[in-house]
């Protein structure tokens, strides 16, 4: 069983290993800072198991057990955390595997026994119960070669088209297989609606513009076409452009 260790603190990593070096059928093949690099290390080593810290800066545990659910083939995840037994009630409730800190050689090697994916279902279940949950700072896309991670920050616009929804941002264009009305529901404060097949972020506004056959376009920083505004969302966005001196 390949094992890739999670944990933004360094000893932590360390007593893991010490402890999976004591066991048999097990082999660390890496370990990983933050939810990124655990990312970027699950697409080149294929670890069966993720031991997943929950509370890491920036890209947290439960993100990115998100970001790994939509992989291919995904490796099973048992997280690690020092929650309190309030907040794990939540693990309970959605029968996800934990490793309470510190980690004890027994519960680690019955954990591993027992390890199974994570259904979407489980961190739904899991995002909606914690407290301290909150918006990904990442979107996840397939491609070629694994998984492409898009800061948030980074986007410009979302737009639906078909089954899937383009991601515009500073570096190009991705696809992926998430619902605008999803996104919207996530990010509604950061994006707003222009049509009923695109979203736009706030802070990226530049200009309208009427075209020859006279609909409107919007212009945004970071985006390499205009996307339409519909009549319906015009008078709004007028009304934004006007408010931030632009237009």
């Amino acid at each position: 069983m390949k094992i890739l260790i999670v944990d933004d603190e360094a000893p932590a990593r360390q007593r893991l290993a010490a402890l999976l070096a004591e066991l048999d059928g097990v082999h660390v093949v890496g370990e990983a800072a933050n939810g990124k690099q655990a990312l970027q290390l699950t697409d080149e080593l294929h670890p069966d198991v993720l031991l997943l810290d929950i509370r890491m800066p920036g890209m947290d545990g439960l993100e990115t057990a998100s970001h790994l659910s939509r992989m291919e083939n995904p490796p099973a995840v048992i997280f690690t955390t020092a929650y309190s037994d309030y907040a794990l009630q939540a693990f309970d409730t959605h029968a996800v595997d934990y490793l309470l800190k510190p980690v004890r050689k027994e519960r680690l090697q019955r954990a591993l026994s027992h390890a199974n994916r994570l259904t979407r279902a489980q961190l739904a279940g899991l995002n909606d119960a914690q407290p301290e949950s909150r918006q990904r700072t990442h979107i996840s896309a397939h491609v070629k070669d694994g998984i492409q991670l898009v800061a948030v920050d980074d986007i410009a616009f979302l737009q639906a088209e078909q089954k899937y929804v383009t991601v515009g941002y500073d570096g190009g264009e991705v696809l992926i297989d998430e619902s605008l009305k999803t996104l919207e529901g996530e990010f509604g404060k950061r994006f707003m609606r222009i049509h009923r097949n695109a979203l736009v972020a706030c802070d990226r506004l530049l200009r309208l513009e009427k075209t020859t056959n006279g609909q409107c376009v919007l212009h945004l920083r970071g985006a390499t076409k205009p996307l339409e505004v519909s009549r319906r969302h015009l008078p709004w966005i007028r009304k934004l452009m006007r408010a931030g001196g632009s237009g």
